[in-house]
């Protein structure tokens, strides 16, 4: 996914000259096409993250459109005051551009998982936050966050996503995408864990459950009028997260439900990371499946919630 990223990024600048990289000395190997075509445009500011949100703002304000690029918790827990303070009170055209979130950089640990991000994000005025699930979403949502002016957090997937689309569909920040109709249970996802609740859908099928699949890849604002209609059609949400609970895209729909008044009319379940950090090391998916995001962990709480 950052690979298309970044494609897109470059056929983007390559017809606007205000669009500017500034990094903090990491991405090699995606980033080099950008950085030899637009020298004059491109900043590396060192292993100085809080420096390159500054510098990213500065440019920003005098016109152009910057983009911060780094592994998801360094662009946003270490420099966040900065984020707050320069970025979104200001209402900077700055895109906050992350590369694995989650726990996508899993054998590294604690210090490069990324699963409180979208909490604090979404909780910042004027800021966008968009979580693409495959690579068609990313290649779309680049080109919807570029031509958005303001802030936007861009929780790209690291390597090796499958695409979850079967069919062409519009990408509009703030709407959801429906994958497939389904009449029993609504699962919404957001960002790269959706292919497992894809997956999980296949399986339900098979057992005779419809599944009205959604992804989500607009955190904020969110989709409130799909997220009520599913709420009517199907009587049933499940949403599937790899973030934590607490903050979250769960959090988000949760809201949307009690605010709308018909919490009591419907079953409502988030599956997400719990209140601990993960402490584990292993690869991704294995990750994934001992945190309980994996396949069988989506189709076990989807049948206790349709009963």
């Amino acid at each position: 996914m950052r690979q298309a990223f970044n494609e897109e990024l470059l056929k983007i600048a390559q017809k606007d000259k205000r669009v500017f990289m500034v990094l903090a000395d990491i991405g090699y190997g995606e980033i080099e096409p950008f950085a030899e075509t637009f020298q004059e445009r491109f900043i590396n500011c060192g292993v100085a993250e809080q420096n390159m949100t500054g510098v990213a703002c500065g440019i920003a304000m005098e016109g152009n459109t910057a983009i911060t690029y780094s592994i998801a918790n360094f662009p946003t827990l270490r420099c966040l005051e900065q984020i707050r303070n320069d970025v979104c009170y200001h209402n900077a055209n700055v895109k906050i551009v992350v590369i694995g979130g989650g726990m996508a950089y899993g054998p590294l640990g604690i210090s490069h998982h990324s699963t409180e991000d979208i909490a604090i994000m979404r909780a910042l005025p004027n800021m966008v936050v968009l979580a693409p699930s495959d690579i068609p979403e990313a290649r779309k949502a680049t080109h919807a966050m570029m031509n958005y002016n303001g802030p936007v957090y861009f929780r790209c997937g690291y390597k090796g996503e499958i695409d979850i689309h079967e069919n062409d569909f519009d990408f509009v920040i703030g709407k959801g995408i429906q994958v497939h109709e389904g009449k029993d249970i609504s699962i919404l996802f957001t960002g790269t864990i959706g292919y497992n609740a894809r997956l999980a859908a296949r399986e339900l099928k098979k057992r005779g459950i419809s599944v009205n699949l959604i992804s989500m890849p607009t955190v904020k604002p969110i989709d409130k009028e799909l997220i009520i209609a599913c709420a009517k059609s199907t009587g049933v949400i499940l949403t599937v997260e790899e973030h934590n609970l607490s903050g979250g895209f769960g959090s988000a729909v949760a809201e949307v439900l009690a605010d709308s008044g018909v919490c009591n009319l419907i079953k409502f379940k988030r599956i997400g990371l719990p209140d601990i950090y993960v402490s584990k090391v292993g690869t991704h998916d294995w990750l994934r499946d001992y945190y309980g995001l994996g396949v069988e962990n989506i189709i076990r709480e989807a049948l206790e919630l349709i009963g």
